[in-house]
Order: structure tokens, then sequence, then C-alpha cells
């Protein structure tokens, strides 16, 4: 089953994206940070989009959201924790519910931490999840509405998902990321050369996104909590997977 993808920028630094089931022709647009960069993939693709799939409800997420309803008569889905923050929600999804598009099944993850009600939806049969800014490539999300083991728990269910799923994030802050993870992990040759990559495709002005879950297990400092040389370079080989995750984000806050 094929889940077919249009990856595009939006705003200063969100990715926009537009799902189609490749069997039946229907579109989901995955959030919605800007009407014009929306509506200028939707005429370059021919899609015609049935739906929006909220992560959660920050400005520069859903900001586009009344005026591409209107235009297209289309159904607002997003997490129900946040739904008074959702402008022109329709159906309200929490943990274990299943939203589709087409012949695809997308199943809901709460992966609150940003913000506390935020979702993730992962397309298990075509292997792709949407998670926002619960999980960047290389990083994850501030914690604005929560503390580090809500965000912490979070993680740890994208990190049960299949090592070969395809992840798309909600912005391109990958560079930035790859420096920070560096000043961590600086010996991890997985890391340094994904880092070399990344540097390549930025200057070319190409996107570093989708990742994949097992490309961030083996470079993403904020999923390497266990890790015996992150955990020596911060001098923190006796605490918890969760307390290293907090002093992780805790030093890329002030980064």
């Amino acid at each position: 089953m094929t889940l077919e993808i249009e990856q595009f920028m939006c705003r200063s630094d969100n990715f926009g994206v537009l799902a189609r089931d490749a069997q039946t022709g229907e579109t989901a647009i995955i959030d919605a940070p800007e009407e014009s960069a929306i509506l200028s993939a939707i005429e370059r693709t021919g899609w015609r989009p049935t739906m929006i799939l909220t992560t959660h409800h920050h400005q520069d997420h859903v900001t586009a959201n009344l005026a591409l309803k209107e235009r297209f008569g289309l159904t607002i889905v997003g997490p129900a924790r946040e739904a008074d923050r959702i402008p022109g929600i329709d159906r309200t999804v929490e943990e274990g519910d299943t939203v589709r598009v087409g012949a695809q099944a997308a199943h809901v993850i709460e992966t609150p931490g940003h913000t506390a009600g935020h979702i993730t939806y992962h397309f298990a049969d075509a292997g792709i999840a949407f998670t926002g800014d619960t999980l960047f490539a290389l990083g994850c999300g501030r914690l604005f509405e929560c503390k580090p083991p809500v965000m912490f728990a979070s993680l740890k269910k994208l990190m049960a998902l299949p090592p070969e799923t395809i992840v798309y994030c909600g912005h391109e802050y990958t560079e930035a990321n790859a420096r920070f993870a560096l000043t961590v992990d600086p010996t991890n040759s997985a890391l340094k050369e994904r880092a070399a990559q990344i540097r390549i495709l930025r200057a070319e002005g190409k996107p570093t996104l989708p990742t994949t879950m097992a490309k961030e297990m083996a470079t993403n400092p904020f999923l390497r909590g266990h890790d015996p040389v992150i955990r020596r370079n911060l001098g923190m080989q006796h605490v918890s997977d969760e307390e290293v995750f907090a002093e992780v984000r805790k030093r890329k806050d002030v980064s």
C-alpha cells in the first residue's frame, strides 16, 4: 500500500506535507502552516485535499486551517486535548484512534511534551510517521507545556516504532540540531558522517527530511540517554535515562 508524499517549505522553517493514498486519490494535509505554500503544492500535484491532520495547536501549524476549510470543504482532525485551541476542528482523536486517508489507516499516538495534547499520526502499513514537533531529525521539541518525564515517555513510544519507519517532522532544524548533537556525542562516527551530509544538503538548499527511526536511534542524542559515551561526556554515568534526557534538553535550550 502506497502513501504518496509531497513535502515543501512553509513560512521560514516549517515543513508542509500532502499525503495521498495512491489507491483512492484521497489526500490529507499534515498541519497547515501557510495557506499560499499549501495551495501551490496542491496546484503543483493536482491532489485535492479532503482533510487536515493536525498534530498540535501552535499557530505555525494551524494558521491556514480556516482558509483551507472554506476553500475545500475539508474535515479538520486534531487532538482531543487541544480541541478548543485548533481552529475549525471537526473531529477529535486520542491514543488508539484510527484516521483513514482512503485505504490508508493512521494510528493516533499521544506524544505530549512540546504541548500537552500533541499527537503523532503513524501510517503503519505505509511505514510512515508524522511526528510534528515531538521528534525532529537529531532533536526533539522544546518543552513548552510539560516536564521532561512527559516528553521522555512520548519519545519512548516513538522509539518502539519499527526502525525502518520513515519520519516526517514539523521543522527544518536539522543543521542546528546536528551542531548541538556533536557537543554531547562528538565521537559518534555515524553522527559525524550524518552531520557532514546535512551540511551539504543545506548548502545546496535541499531538505534534510524525511529521516528514519533507525537513523534517529543511532545519532539523535535525545533518544540515546542509555549510551555510555554520552553519559560519560555529561558526567551522568549513574542516573536514569530520563535524567540524561532532561540534561540534554536543558543544554539544548541554552545552546
